[in-house]
């Protein structure tokens, strides 16, 4: 747009350098990263908006300054946000809550682990609003030790789920839940298995192989007493995915799946099961990577199938976001949940920052996902707990040492956006702008939300266009910010 004098582009393009002390543990500041600091404007703040850098010298810390709607020309470029559109209703943002991550929150001293509740899941200002959990259903390979509910003696098999039973997950698990219900009543559950029962199975192994055909019915009764079950602790089980990770069969513990074998289990055994049993509870397929979209497609089109399943899930240790609306265009009425992301020992806290926060966030939102969920909320300083064979780099959210919380990358990439955009909120449109990736959202209450990335090295400036008018804000290099007006 052209400009009608000189004055607004100079006070519009003035980079200022201040200091950006963090609110949190690091006050650090990273001098040689400038702001782009919009000119004051006349007038109430109309936006609020808080950054967190890849340099860590700014960690979900509030911006000061006014910020006001106008329409004053200016040199930059614009994002357009149109709440005429409107796409997807978010479900939440969140984490796996291992049987490893709750035992260590578990083991902090009483004050420090309510305080650190209220800070992951509660509404408060020092709070950053996990609205989504998925839980493993039996073991996942970041449990201590490999289990089912119904295991058995070598060679035996339990028809009838007699022995059935949810005693391991009582000891750390459940009551945590409890806990955690306490705080935030409307949090969303998703249950995962790696492996059922290894007499269910074909190689009679924890690791891999496949659901024999000849108890289908009993793994769907399986499914069914754990809903029941975890109802009866106060805990509801919004949705289950089949199998976690279905084409990878070396985790300890795992199981392999293919897509007939899936569509024929849902139609003809676990949809049938729910169904005779009154149970609500969505069933979601795939739960794996976004290199193989035709897995789900294949099973979405088996319409006996369809009909009881709610949508598919994805991750992305390969592959590309993109292949979330490959599914959305196939089968538009079902839905899309973006479930697991690792962050690694050897990973960096500016490079998993960016990348995750561009495609696990940001990605898969604007791909019809109606979750975005890191993997584990929490290990100890040497990646434990595990499994024998189970993850050894798999690094928290946030790491528990002792009486010590350390909050790491995992837990600044989810709460950018859990902390503002609450479960309810509708993603709504934003266009594109070059290096500028960004999701836009109406929550329940009527705030627009805008989440940036800023991909470039330098700090940036851009208009926030909405109904006719912009703001002009700026955000340092190498930056996520969520702007709330």
């Amino acid at each position: 747009m052209k400009t009608k004098n000189f004055l607004p582009v100079l006070l519009a393009s003035a980079i200022v350098i201040f200091l950006l002390a963090c609110s949190c543990s690091k006050n650090t500041v990273d001098n040689n990263n400038p702001v782009i600091v919009p000119p004051v404007a006349p007038g109430p703040n109309e936006v609020d908006y808080w950054v967190t850098s890849a340099s860590q010298s700014i960690l979900l810390q509030k911006q000061t300054g006014v910020l006001t709607f106008g329409t004053t020309s200016n040199v930059y470029s614009f994002i357009d946000v149109d709440s005429a559109q409107s796409f997807q209703t978010v479900d939440g943002f969140g984490y796996t809550l291992t049987g490893g991550s709750a035992a260590l929150i578990n083991s902090l001293p009483v004050g420090t682990k309510i305080n650190l509740l209220q800070e992951l899941f509660g509404s408060g200002a020092g709070s950053i609003g996990i609205s989504y959990l998925r839980v493993s259903i039996g073991a996942s390979d970041l449990s201590a030790s490999v289990f089912s509910y119904n295991d058995m003696p070598a060679g035996q098999t339990d028809e009838t789920l007699a022995n059935f039973s949810l005693s391991k997950d009582t000891v750390d698990l459940i009551p945590l839940l409890k806990e955690i219900l306490q705080i935030n009543p409307a949090i969303k559950i998703m249950g995962s298995p790696w492996s059922p029962p290894v007499w269910m199975k074909d190689n009679g192994s924890s690791v891999g192989g496949s659901l024999l055909p000849q108890y289908y019915d009993e793994y769907a009764a399986y499914f069914v007493k754990y809903i029941q079950a975890m109802k009866m602790n106060g805990i509801t089980v919004d949705a289950v995915t089949l199998q976690n990770e279905p084409q990878h069969g070396g985790n300890n513990p795992s199981m392999v799946m293919s897509a007939a074998n899936q569509a024929e289990f849902v139609k003809t055994n676990l949809g049938p099961a729910f169904q005779a049993s009154g149970i609500t509870t969505k069933i979601v397929i795939w739960d794996h990577n976004c290199d193989n979209p035709n897995y789900p497609i294949t099973v979405l089109n088996d319409p006996a199938a369809k009909a009881f399943i709610d949508g598919s899930a994805f991750h992305l240790y390969s592959g590309d976001i993109s292949a979330l609306t490959t599914v959305h265009t196939a089968h538009s009425d079902k839905n899309l949940y973006f479930t697991e992301q690792w962050t690694g020992a050897n990973g960096t806290f500016s490079g998993d920052f960016m990348w995750h926060v561009k495609n696990v966030v940001i990605g898969s939102m604007n791909n019809w996902s109606k979750v975005a969920l890191e993997w584990n909320l929490a290990s100890d300083p040497a990646y434990n707990p595990h499994t024998p064979g189970g993850c050894t780099e798999c690094k928290g959210a946030i790491t528990i040492g002792a009486a010590n919380v350390t909050r790491n990358v995992g837990y600044y990439i989810i709460a950018q956006a859990s902390k503002f955009i609450p479960a309810g909120s509708v993603r709504i449109a934003s266009s594109t702008a070059v290096n500028l990736p960004n999701a836009a959202f109406k929550t329940p209450s009527g705030k627009k939300i805008l989440l940036v990335l800023n991909e470039s090295t330098a700090a940036t400036g851009f208009n926030i266009r909405y109904k006719g008018k912009w703001v002009n804000v700026g955000i340092p290099a190498s930056s996520a910010a969520t702007f709330i007006w």
